[in-house]
């Protein structure tokens, strides 16, 4: 089998798994990208997230993560939800709507893995979820998926941005795609503009100091006083970059189950976050990646609420 049948076969299968795109480039040295981040780790954008810091020459090389890796197989899983929760309800983003997508996406990657190793060839490689230092974005837009809009997040023609990113870097030579050259946010500035904590400090710049979803979720000590005025009723995350953004008008509902919005979630309350002890926070959120901050953050995050 040629290695162009080899990557056509693989992005049908990608799309018969319930992946909304599916792209394929090489691996290698990330160029330019090296020094972006290098730069915007010194400049502390990323916060107390101290694994940004660490394997830096991994992120910026996926050889170093697979011995004699010859293709990045790139997808995206849509988690736009058809339901959502109120403006007074405890709201969390939509991509935790429903289960964690850790275990979703690489459940499904790992079926890929699988049928490329039955049907195309014998190979060996790595599954990625957000699960290892590897420049997600930037392969997605080198395998032709889309391009990394202002508000930093991948935007995929015609689909929009509410997509996990999910990786394959296998030893075996695939027909790669076109690297996605153009970026097409044009002079519109919406999500900078809308940007309740101003965190968004240049066009595809972030501090994440500043991000709403960085200080819900990924930090752990008291929050900043600006926090509770531009939260509202955010508990967990923020997207309000990604909602204001035109190129989501194209959004279309997840078909993936797994991401249906539970009702439980749908009714989440901050009176019921309020009242909630360790056996009720595991029961609500058991598979949800707010499990993951545990009950004493998502209490932090309510009590800023209409502060």
């Amino acid at each position: 089998m040629n290695t162009s049948e080899a990557s056509c076969l693989i992005k049908a299968e990608a799309l018969r798994l319930g992946f909304s795109a599916c792209g394929i480039c090489e691996p290698g040295f990330v160029g330019d990208q090296a020094i972006y981040l290098q730069k915007w780790l010194e400049k502390g954008f990323h916060g107390r997230m101290a694994y940004m810091e660490r394997n830096v020459e991994k992120r910026c090389n996926p050889l170093l993560l697979v011995e004699n890796a010859h293709s990045v197989v790139v997808v995206a899983m849509n988690y736009y939800p058809e339901r959502k929760q109120q403006s007074d309800a405890a709201l969390v983003s939509y991509y935790a709507y429903g289960k964690d997508y850790h275990l979703v996406v690489k459940e499904r990657l790992q079926q890929l893995y699988a049928y490329i190793h039955r049907e195309i060839a014998p190979v060996n490689g790595r599954v990625f979820c957000d699960t290892a230092p590897l420049l997600e974005k930037y392969h997605a837009v080198k395998a032709g998926l889309g391009w990394i809009g202002k508000n930093t997040q991948l935007i995929i023609p015609g689909k929009g941005s509410f997509f996990f990113l999910g990786e394959l870097v296998l030893d075996i030579p695939l027909a790669y795609d076109e690297a996605f050259a153009v970026n097409r946010c044009g002079g519109c500035t919406k999500c900078i503009d809308a940007c309740p904590t101003k965190a968004l400090t240049a066009p595809g710049e972030l501090n994440a100091n500043r991000c709403l979803s960085y200080l819900s979720i990924e930090y752990a000590g008291e929050l900043p006083e600006f926090y509770a005025k531009a939260a509202g009723h955010r508990v967990y995350g923020c997207d309000t970059c990604n909602q204001v953004c035109p190129w989501n008008s194209d959004a279309v509902p997840t078909i993936v189950p797994e991401f249906s919005s539970s009702e439980a979630l749908l009714a989440l309350s901050p009176e019921t976050i309020d009242v909630l002890d360790e056996a009720g926070f595991d029961t609500l959120f058991s598979h949800s990646p707010i499990h993951r901050i545990g009950l004493g953050r998502l209490k932090r995050n309510l009590a800023h609420i209409n502060t």
